[in-house]
């Protein structure tokens, strides 16, 4: 955990800061916790002399059971091919802000009771400091429910809602990442629940893209589709798979397409333990430069981390401009 919330999870650039030395040393999970008031001690007094980008990422086996233990030494960070030094490692179950984009498109009429079990296992999983806000799409999208503590707000608005329409997802993403400017907790993650691709928005796949690459923001989704349909969907619709892996892949999220309805509340339980069984890494990029242009970042896992592995983490970051 990183308690100073000038430090983001999903990715920040300190301009012109750098942990102190305190903050900088080896340190494992274990050591993390134990420390945890020293760390906060340290991170108040940065100075500026360095940069330092913080990656979030999280380790799965392969069929998706978190890896927890890992050290620094498990991890390897590049930023467009170059090996970076990473000088800050952490892991703790920080505070979340999660926004719950819920497709009432036409659509999820017949798929409404097990949407509900979902969000209630999502819910179930918060803590007791998580925040949560809800954006409801279909014909447009809409902010239902505000930023609020009490998650049954949220569940108690969707027992209600009424399918119809068509898919905005576009806009619903461009409103939740403008609601998060108003969060109170560094880590945040959207959570989509759809069916489909767009065919309402006004924004294009392009300009969220642009914007989610630009925030600390992870995105999360549960893609359903039905593959016996496909004939009969129209081309927006085929592309929702393609659409939701870009935007979650991207920000170091996940995509779990749903072939079973049945299996929704399980897969929306295992997002809310992805949140939290999160590695944060932390390096002082080698190129300085202070372009605006993006960068790439890559991480891998040694070998001897544990065999068939799989790392998600954010894919990279605008750097800054003078």
């Amino acid at each position: 955990m990183i308690p100073d919330r000038r430090i983001s999870l999903g990715l920040v650039y300190l301009l012109g800061c750098g942990l102190s030395a305190a903050a900088q040393e080896n340190t494992g999970p274990q050591a993390v916790r134990g420390r945890a008031s020293r760390t906060s001690e340290a991170l108040t007094n940065l100075r500026v002399d360095a940069a330092l980008a913080v990656i979030p990422a999280h380790v799965t086996t392969i069929i998706g059971t978190p890896v927890t233990g890992l050290g620094k030494e498990n991890f390897r960070l590049f930023e467009n091919g170059v090996e970076q030094t990473i000088s800050y490692f952490a892991t703790e179950d920080a505070p979340v802000t999660l926004g719950l984009l819920f497709d009432s498109s036409g659509s999820m009429h017949n798929k409404m009771p097990k949407l509900l079990e979902a969000a209630a296992a999502l819910f179930k999983a918060s803590n007791a400091q998580d925040e949560f806000f809800l954006v409801e799409f279909n014909e447009r999208a809409k902010v239902s429910v505000p930023l609020t503590s009490d998650s049954e707000q949220l569940y108690q608005r969707i027992v209600h809602t009424k399918p119809f329409g068509r898919t905005s997802l576009y806009d619903a993403v461009h409103l939740a990442l403008g609601q998060m400017k108003k969060a109170r907790n560094s880590r945040k993650a959207l959570v989509i629940l759809s069916d489909g691709g767009d065919n309402r928005s006004r924004h294009t796949f392009q300009q969220i893209r642009g914007i989610l690459l630009e925030s600390d923001v992870q995105v999360y989704a549960m893609g359903i589709f039905d593959a016996e349909d496909a004939p009969n969907r129209p081309p927006e619709e085929l592309n929702g798979p393609h659409v939701l892996d870009e935007l979650t892949q991207e920000s170091g999220g996940r995509h779990f397409r749903v072939t079973d309805i049945n299996g929704l509340p399980e897969i929306s339980a295992q997002i809310g333990l992805d949140l939290r069984s999160q590695y944060v890494l932390g390096y002082s990029p080698t190129d300085a430069a202070r372009d605006g242009k993006y960068r790439r970042v890559h991480v891998t896992l040694e070998p001897e981390s544990g065999p068939r592995l799989r790392v998600d983490y954010r894919r990279g970051y605008y750097a800054p401009t003078e």
